[in-house]
Order: structure tokens, then C-alpha cells, then sequence
């Protein structure tokens, strides 16, 4: 799930792309780089790996972390590139990550015997995760991988500007649909969803605010109603309406066509609310993804990176360790990584509502919402599954496509993944 990364790396906001992976980059032949340093602890030694992120200041963090333990020399490696790639291969060899961050490959690395269960070093304070982020590391009701920090997305929108128009921020789909035609004028769209007019970044997003989902909870496919092609006719109207913003200098991760005034409102993520807060200070609210239809509720994507542990590790017992004092002990770190680094939130609630920075003004309603209305992409929702429904997507915005004819050609391709995925 993300969006563009900045220059310097690939940031915390990637998990929350439609497409979940990055583009492939050859890096493989960086596998057996180690590019950390050892930890604090004495004895045995264990190896850690991290994506690059982009925000300033979370490898020096990471490698703190690692350097307080007492219990075994933990080494920290940052992977530039393609990690997901670079992880798969190395988890194949004895000379691969002990500890590492897991997200879009977990389902094939669980069913392949790659990754331990952590059950047990999660169980204490299951309950205290953020459940949305948390279901995706569960698989057979065992828990595969530690959620480290929250990302999510959500609608901006300038007080002003739609109180100058005579509207109410929009509860409703219906209702996003209306006040984007009404802001759009000769200098300002009305709203801004990504330069490919929403495409890349909505993903399940509508189908959940018309209360549907990707995969049901028994593991069928979620959005074989005529509710979804009635949503989806939605989002096209958007286009359709040209009340839509594309082309911008950046695109939907970065607030800039939004402070530039080039949309009225805009769907970003968490990471941006500090620059939106300096510049429009109070005039700018926040909300989730608007319901559509009588089952709908309002809809917020999240996503979290796992730490997981090897099946491979000469020293599993020692890794998961490490992985439980990291990531369920050390709260002061768990919040340091998720508030002191760009902008996030921890992955334990207790944590959340006591942060200082998620306590007030619209950093503590975009907590409510990841809580109360967040969801985040199913484990079983592959990536054929994900490229099917996307290419479907882009169909109906951008083509005028029928919702009805090609959703029912992606429900017989998803069918078909999950016929394959279900095969233990």
C-alpha cells in the first residue's frame, strides 16, 4: 500500500499503496551486504532487517534499538531496493535475516515454511493491537508477524473553502461526489485522489465504505454484490465530472497540490498532517472515505510492516526473543519509532491514546478513524488477485468501463487465487 517515496528512500507511506511492492530493481546482488553494526549484548549474534525508509533519522534509530539489548549482539541491516525481492531470496539460504520486516510476501513465506509463529510472544497483549493491522499477520489462528507502526490514509479538505461554497464536509459518497463538482472552478479542482485520477491509491477503499470488503472473513470473495458496481460508478462519476485533479507536480502521498491550492480536497495519508497543520493551521479538517448506501460505513485504509522471524535462523529461540522485548516489551521505543520519525501511529492502542502528539485536533480524530473504521488489505488478497482488480479499476475511472462486467471478470480471477491460496 503506498505512495511515492521521497529521494532519499523509500518511506513508511509504501505500505499503503494499492500495488504493495516496489518496482523491481535488480538488487539481489545486495543480499549478502551487511551493511548494520552489532548490538549492545554479548554471546551469540542475530541479524535484523528493515526496508530504507525515508523519514530522517529511524536507521539511527533502529540501530539504538538494537544496541540496548543485552541479550545477544543484534546486527542491523538497511536494504535499499527491492526488499521484498531481496527478502524472499535471502529467506531461501542458511545466510538470511534472523529478524525481519515482513509485509507483502507473508502469505507465500507462512505457507512456504519461511516464518515462525509467534503466538506466543503476541498473545499477552493481542488485544491491545490495532486488530485491522493486526488480522493480516494471522493465518490457521496463529500469529505470524509483530505489527510495528500504523499508517493511514484519509480526506482532506479546506473549512473554508467549502463553507465559502455552502457545504457540509461530505458524509456520504453521494455526497463527496456533489461538493467535488461544486469546489472545482477555473483555478481549483475540487478533489484530488492521485494524477491517475484515484486508480493506483483507492484499492478496496470504496468497496469497504459501501460495506463490503476484499475477502470475507471465511475467506471468500467480498464484493460479488451489486452494491460494488454501484460504488464504483461513483468514483467514475468523479472523473467523468472532470472534477478531479491530475496532472499535478506530485502526486496523491505528497499534500503539496492541496497547500498549493490546486484542489480543494485531497486523499492523502497521516504523514502529511504536519504540513497541512503549519500551513492552513485551523482551516483544514480531516475525515474517513464517505459511506455509500444504506449498509455502508465510512472507510479507512491502514497498514503496518511486521517484524517476523526466520524458519531458517540458527537461532530461533534467541530471534524471537529479541522480536518480543522489541516489539511488545519496549514500549518507549514502540512509540519512539512511530512519532519520532515522520508522522504515524503506534500499533498498540494503550499507546496511541496516550501519545501527546494523537491527543487533540485532527491527529486524535485520525486515530478514532483508524480504530474505529480502519481496515487494511486481507492476507489472502494476492498480488494476482490485487493486479486484477486494479486493471479493472482503471477501466471504469478512466474508460467509462461497465462496473457490473468487469468486476464480475475480477470476482472469477479472484475465485481462482483463492482456490490456490486455500491449498495448504
Amino acid at each position: 500500500m503506498t505512495g511515492t517515496g521521497t529521494g532519499k528512500g523509500i518511506d513508511r507511506r509504501r505500505l499503503l499503496a494499492a500495488g504493495g511492492g516496489l518496482a523491481l530493481t535488480g538488487a539481489l546482488a545486495a543480499c549478502g551486504s551487511n551493511t548494520g553494526r552489532g548490538g549492545g549484548g554479548s554471546g551469540l549474534g542475530i541479524s535484523q532487517w528493515y526496508h530504507q525508509y525515508g523519514e530522517s533519522g529511524v536507521e539511527q534509530a533502529v540501530k539504538r534499538y538494537a544496541a540496548a539489548y543485552r541479550k545477544a549482539r543484534v546486527t542491523v541491516q538497511w536494504r535499499p531496493g527491492d526488499y521484498d525481492r531481496q527478502t524472499s531470496a535471502a529467506l531461501l539460504t542458511a545466510s538470511g535475516p534472523d529478524v525481519f520486516e515482513a509485509n507483502g510476501p507473508l502469505l507465500d513465506q507462512i505457507r512456504g515454511g519461511q516464518v515462525v509463529d509467534l503466538t506466543s510472544e503476541v498473545e499477552p497483549v493481542k488485544d491491545d493491537f490495532n486488530q485491522a493491522v493486526l488480522a493480516p499477520k494471522i493465518w490457521q489462528d496463529k500469529i505470524w508477524g509483530i505489527p510495528q507502526a500504523i499508517d493511514m490514509q484519509m480526506l482532506y479538505y479546506r473549512k473554508s473553502l467549502l463553507r465559502d461554497a455552502g457545504l457540509q464536509p461530505p458524509q456520504t459518497l453521494d455526497a463527496l461526489v456533489d461538493a467535488a463538482k461544486k469546489l472545482t472552478s477555473k483555478k481549483t479542482k475540487g478533489l484530488f485522489l492521485g494524477n491517475d485520477g484515484g486508480v493506483g491509491v483507492l484499492s478496496g477503499t470504496p468497496l469497504f465504505a459501501a460495506g463490503l470488503s476484499l475477502i470475507t472473513e471465511d475467506g471468500k470473495v467480498g464484493f460479488d454484490d451489486p452494491a460494488a458496481a454501484r460504488t464504483l460508478g461513483k468514483i467514475r462519476r468523479l472523473y467523468a465530472d472532470k472534477s478531479l485533479l491530475l496532472g499535478a507536480p506530485t502526486d496523491w502521498s505528497d499534500p503539496s497540490a492541496f497547500l498549493q491550492g490546486l484542489t480543494a480536497m485531497q486523499w492523502s495519508g497521516l504523514w502529511a498532517l504536519p504540513q497541512v497543520e503549519k500551513a492552513f493551521g485551523d482551516d483544514f479538517g480531516i475525515l474517513a472515505f464517505p459511506k455509500d448506501g444504506p449498509d455502508g460505513r465510512p472507510s479507512v485504509p491502514v497498514g503496518a510492516y511486521g517484524a517476523a522471524v526466520s524458519a531458517r535462523s540458527a537461532h530461533q529461540a534467541q530471534a524471537r526473543a529479541f522480536a518480543k522485548w522489541l516489539w511488545v516489551e519496549r514500549t518507549d521505543f514502540q512509540q519512539d519509532f512511530a512519532l519520532s520519525y515522520g508522522f504515524h501511529i503506534p500499533a498498540r492502542t494503550s499507546l496511541a491514546k496516550k501519545a501527546a502528539k494523537l491527543r487533540k485536533g485532527a491527529a486524535a480524530d485520525a486515530v478514532r478513524f483508524a480504530t474505529d473504521y480502519g481496515y487494511a488489505e486481507p492476507l489472502l488478497w494476492t498480488s494476482a488477485s490485487r493486479t486484477a482488480y486494479q486493471d479493472a479499476l482503471s477501466r471504469i475511472i478512466k474508460d467509462g468501463a461497465s462496473p457490473e462486467s468487469e468486476l464480475k471478470s475480477v470476482v472469477r480471477k479472484v475465485n481462482a487465487e483463492l482456490a490456490r491460496v486455500g491449498k495448504t
